[in-house]
């Protein structure tokens, strides 16, 4: 840091990244896994924040997102729907970001964050499900998906090491 009080990549030091209202916003640019990369390097483009989509266009874009290889931005889209929808999916989708996350962080190597996440957003699905009365809600396979993630949380366990986050994409229906 210089005497101008400016970082090295330009900033101004002790100055955090803040959206048009105040809020905090992190604008570092970040990989395919979410994780933060040097000021100035080129990192994948981030999922705009507070994006009212539908059910449909939710799950059509975290799966895209997902079989891409890029968890952390899907769990961003669930993250939308799960603030911005209706208060009696808010639950189900929390859940499907918990996945998403718990993909993440199996896929950084966090074997023991990453089966935990995992394993709590497939019990957040099928409270939800039990609840709702719902299995298939907006076509997404909730038996499924709390299956598949059960079976990641063991595998990633198991091999105690970071699962391919392309190879290990879930199918949300």
């Amino acid at each position: 840091m210089g005497s101008t009080g400016r970082r090295d990549d330009g900033r101004l030091a002790g100055v955090r990244d803040r959206d048009e209202e105040g809020r905090a916003r992190n604008a570092r640019p970040r990989d395919g896994l979410g994780r933060p990369l040097p000021y100035g390097a080129a990192g994948v483009e981030r999922q705009p924040e507070g994006v009212v989509r539908t059910p449909e266009e939710t799950v059509a874009q975290a799966q895209a997102l997902l079989d891409a290889g890029k968890p952390f931005h899907a769990h961003e889209v669930f993250e939308d729907a799960w603030k911005s929808g209706p208060e009696a999916e808010r639950a189900l989708w929390r859940g499907l970001a918990q996945l998403a996350v718990g993909l993440t962080h199996a896929a950084r190597g966090n074997v023991t964050g990453g089966a935990r996440l995992l394993r709590r957003g497939a019990g957040a699905l099928e409270e939800w499900a039990r609840g709702a009365g719902q299995w298939r809600p907006h076509g997404v396979d909730v038996a499924g998906l709390t299956a598949w993630a059960r079976e990641r949380a063991g595998a990633v366990e198991s091999a105690g090491t970071a699962l391919d986050a392309r190879e290990s994409a879930p199918r949300l229906r």
